[in-house]
């Protein structure tokens, strides 16, 4: 007897087609950084790209790097940008208790010049890190997480950070990412996951905590480093003095649309403030 297969899987490009959404930014709150993700457009003849004006919306983002990069601060500048807008926003704290996360985030709207008491009510914190069973019972998470989804509907979720969920168990890794990573898409969220990179990985790899891996899963991978001028090269490069700290940026990959390829100069302000500047190539050949 010929077994039968189903195919309820297979389906033409037109048809999936009709279910997607439309390709458009969600502003990241970082100046500088919505410029940088692309959207392609054939239009007379010709190819002509235009900037998203964003993350990519439903995208999940990967931001990894060594600890005191900003990774923390870009997700903050995000939850509360898309907050000030009247948007439910969704944060999963695994590294900082909530009550200090939103000691952080006080600070950070203060610093963006946006009232707290205008965005309080649309912030939505999950505490795993003050719950050690939710943060080793990922099916747990997932379920508070669903339920608190369900009467607070955010599209934009920061998990802070996501290598916390896995912590001393690095063969999860993927595993843990892959289930919010189909989390997040099944209910249509733009997503952060911050990741911490060891501080042994190479600073401007997409490696991180779990491997590279981790990195594949995602839709886009940011990298942050540091450097300090240590050497007469470096001063000589980087036309800095010995003993100043530098911050890099760079979009290392994204499969939803184009991005800007190049290594950038990062700032972050006295007031804990992220700025993306100049393409570091730009100061190397003047």
């Amino acid at each position: 007897m010929e077994e039968k297969w189903n195919n309820s899987g297979v389906r033409l490009a037109r048809e999936i087609g009709k279910d997607l959404p439309e390709l458009k930014g969600i502003a990241t709150g970082v100046e500088g950084l919505d410029e940088l993700f692309f959207t392609t457009i054939f239009k007379g003849g010709k190819v002509k790209v235009k900037p998203l004006g964003g993350y990519p919306e439903g995208g999940v983002i990967q931001i990894t790097g060594v600890p005191d990069t900003g990774k923390s601060l870009m997700a903050e500048q995000f939850l509360i940008t898309q907050a000030r807008f009247g948007n439910y926003v969704c944060l999963v704290t695994v590294e900082q208790p909530a009550a200090f996360y939103v000691a952080s985030l006080k600070q950070r709207a203060a610093a963006m010049s946006v009232k707290w008491e205008r965005i309080d009510d649309k912030i939505v914190i999950v505490d795993a890190a003050s719950d050690q069973d939710l943060r080793d019972d990922i099916p747990r998470l997932m379920h508070v997480l669903d339920g608190g989804l369900e009467k607070y509907p955010a599209k934009v979720l920061v998990i802070d950070s996501v290598t916390g969920l896995y912590e001393a168990k690095e063969m999860a890794a993927r595993n843990v990412v892959r289930q919010f990573y189909g989390f997040s898409k099944k209910r249509r969220l733009t997503s952060l996951f911050i990741s911490q990179k060891r501080s042994g990985h190479q600073e401007l790899s997409s490696e991180a905590a779990g491997g590279y891996g981790v990195g594949h899963i995602v839709d886009a991978t940011i990298v942050l480093a540091k450097k300090e001028i240590m050497s007469r090269y470096d001063q000589s490069l980087y036309a800095m003095p010995m003993g100043e700290l530098i911050r890099l940026f760079r979009i290392d990959g994204c499969r939803l649309c184009g991005h800007d390829t190049k290594t950038r100069f990062m700032e972050i302000t006295d007031s804990g403030i992220v700025k993306i500047g100049e393409p570091v190539s730009s100061k190397l050949n003047r």
